[in-house]
């Protein structure tokens, strides 16, 4: 894609300067924060914000918020962020400065690690007792590939990401991968994940399945993957992944079918006990999805209903 002249002039000058190339350097391989960047450059927090400012304002970063923090990361797309990523081919990872602050940001991710390892040992036997109760989730995933094996994936969106599990399954499969999830617990560990797996097509945000805060006709793919039982409003969440897809785009719908474990309702915040297959086929309908018969899957308590529709 090409840039126009006084653009590619701008975004030169921004990086132009040793302390904003030192930064740029540093999103070779994720996201950080004001606050992380502050720890590695050894510089005060007015100062790197000023740095960050300038590189978003030339279009080689971009900025999200996710609760009271901020994320950076390198422009996703048009010509600025083509640009970041072929500089960043030239820049001598070798020299002295650029290695120390790269074993400052290795620190760092072994402080996010460890601190996902706590959460995730914390609220391990939850999440293991209710998966015990359906079908395995490696089965599920073999299914969900076979399911998309017809489709060219550029844009993937993967709604209640969790421990960004889906996107590591996917990651050889899309061109771009993005995990939404309102836990920032759940959001630290699949950072975690898709940096130890180095996916580096994948990102996570924090985000609201209802307000998605994502352009309208930008995903080829979603996924809502035993998200949709937290919902209380799931016909309108399912409006706005309809807003999302583009002209045969494809929504995938993996959640439970009506059942009586009241347990998960009291102790694992579970909104609605399943969904038969009518009712979320007409929810489907009603936002221009057009949707094929569901799939049903038995577990050894619960079962699992997929269901698979596209836009027309």
């Amino acid at each position: 894609m090409e840039i126009a002249f006084d653009r590619m002039l701008n975004a030169l000058k921004a990086v132009g300067e040793e302390t904003r190339l030192r930064i740029l350097a540093l999103f070779q391989t994720g996201e950080l924060t004001v606050t992380e960047l502050v720890t590695i450059l050894r510089q005060s927090q007015p100062r790197v914000s000023r740095h960050l400012r300038l590189l978003c304002e030339a279009g080689l970063l971009e900025r999200y918020r996710e609760g009271t923090w901020i994320f950076y990361r390198l422009a996703e797309g048009g010509p600025e962020g083509d640009l970041a990523r072929a500089i960043m081919k030239y820049i001598p990872f070798s020299e002295q400065i650029l290695q120390h602050d790269s074993e400052r940001l290795a620190e760092i991710k072994e402080e996010r690690k460890g601190k996902a390892s706590r959460y995730f040992k914390e609220n391990a036997a939850d999440w293991d007792r209710i998966r015990s109760l359906y079908i395995s989730e490696g089965d599920v995933e073999k299914i969900l590939l076979e399911i998309t094996s017809d489709m060219k994936i550029h844009d993937f969106l993967d709604v209640g990401t969790g421990t960004g599990r889906i996107l590591e399954v996917f990651a050889d499969r899309i061109g771009r991968g993005t995990g939404i999830d309102l836990s920032r617990e759940m959001l630290s560990i699949a950072r975690v994940n898709l940096e130890r797996a180095q996916l580096h097509n994948c990102q996570v945000r924090q985000g609201d399945m209802y307000d998605l805060a994502l352009a309208s006709g930008s995903m080829d793919l979603i996924l809502i993957h035993q998200v949709l039982h937290f919902a209380d409003d799931p016909s309108a969440a399912l409006r706005e992944t309809s807003r999302l897809l583009r002209q045969n785009g494809r929504v995938i719908v993996v959640d439970f079918a009506p059942h009586k474990l009241e347990y998960l309702r009291d102790d694992q915040a579970h909104h609605r006990l399943g969904f038969k297959d009518e009712e979320v086929i007409g929810w489907l309908d009603k936002v221009g999805l057009k949707s094929d018969p569901a799939m049903h899957l038995e577990g050894k308590e619960l079962d699992l209903s997929i269901w698979v529709a596209n836009k027309i």
